[in-house]
Order: structure tokens, then C-alpha cells, then sequence
């Protein structure tokens, strides 16, 4: 077994993964310590703080408490798998495909029903669009006018990542009562 010890003390396998294993408490932990950009950013901002901007968008945009809970989870996967660079990830097929089985696990975990065509096109709608809002502000270089799509205005500055924490399980949490 080529597993890894998570957060919580479990065993996990990214390679052959298991629903059952899936931990939110994981998933929040990790995310709020993982760099986004690869580290290539003016200060840490966190996948973590990024999931909770686009969980924001999503419920500023008055999207169904789905997508806002997807858009919240969208990089779950990454708490597991770590991520790959955007021009990277296309030229590992094994690694998308473990990263996409992961992915539809941790949302089958939380979400009531599967995401549809047009629900997944919504999530990473905002996804792309607070994407293109950080290289505004965090990267030395514009990639795109997708920010201008938004409706919020992301927190980009340096937040503790115990308090991103906090913030995410404090969403799920909250989100999962309702539903």
C-alpha cells in the first residue's frame, strides 16, 4: 500500500483511494497550508482562501447551496494529491486521472447528487474567474479580464492559515446542516 498519513492520524492511499476515508477535517487542515501558485505569489495565500473566495462568488452570484459547496471543495482533492502547475497537468494523464476520481469521490461524500454539465461549467467559471483576479494582484503578471466577471472582491491579503481553517470547516459545517 502507498499510503499517507493525514491530518488526523488515517492511513490514506491517493492512488486507490476510498470514500470512507475522506476527512473533512483533512481536506480544511491541508488546504489552508497549501500555497497557491506554487508558491509564486507576493505573500502565502492559501488554496484554502481561494476555496472560500469562490464559495463567496458562488453564493454572492446566488447559485444553488450545491455549487456554493462545490465551488468550497473544487480543489479538495489537492489536500490528498498536492496540485500540479496549470502547464503541467495536461502532460500527466495518470496523474488527472487519479486527481478527477478524487476529486468525484469527495464530492459524491458531500454533495447530495453528481454535478451536472452546466453545475461543473459554474464552478469553474469562478474558479477561472477568481484565478484570474489573483495573478491580478498576487502574481507580477495579468493572464486575463476574467476578474472583472465578479461579483466580490476577493480577500487577497495574508491570513493565518489557522483562521482559514477555521473559516472553511465553519462553512462546511454550517452548509452541511442546511442541506
Amino acid at each position: 500500500m502507498s499510503a499517507i498519513t493525514t491530518y488526523s492520524g488515517k492511513l490514506f492511499d491517493p492512488t486507490n483511494p476510498t470514500i470512507e476515508g475522506i476527512d473533512i477535517i483533512d481536506i480544511t487542515h491541508a488546504l489552508s497550508l497549501l500555497c497557491r501558485g506554487n508558491g509564486h505569489v507576493k505573500h502565502f495565500y492559501s488554496v484554502g482562501q481561494h476555496s472560500i473566495s469562490c464559495y463567496k462568488e458562488a453564493k454572492k452570484r446566488n447559485y444553488s447551496k450545491k455549487i456554493q459547496l462545490a465551488c468550497l471543495l473544487h480543489d479538495a482533492s489537492e489536500a490528498y494529491l498536492s496540485d500540479i502547475t496549470r502547464p503541467v497537468k495536461p502532460k500527466l494523464p495518470e496523474y488527472l486521472a487519479m486527481e478527477d476520481k478524487l476529486q468525484n469521490m469527495i464530492w459524491q461524500k458531500f454533495l447530495e447528487e453528481p454535478l451536472s454539465e452546466e453545475e461543473l461549467k459554474q464552478v469553474f467559471s469562478i474558479d477561472d474567474d477568481i484565478l484570474s483576479y489573483e495573478f491580478e494582484y498576487l502574481m507580477p503578471k495579468k493572464i486575463s479580464d476574467n476578474y472583472k466577471n465578479l461579483i466580490t472582491k476577493p480577500d487577497l491579503s495574508f491570513v493565518d492559515p489557522f483562521t482559514v481553517e477555521k473559516e472553511f470547516m465553519d462553512i462546511v459545517e454550517r452548509e452541511l446542516k442546511t442541506k
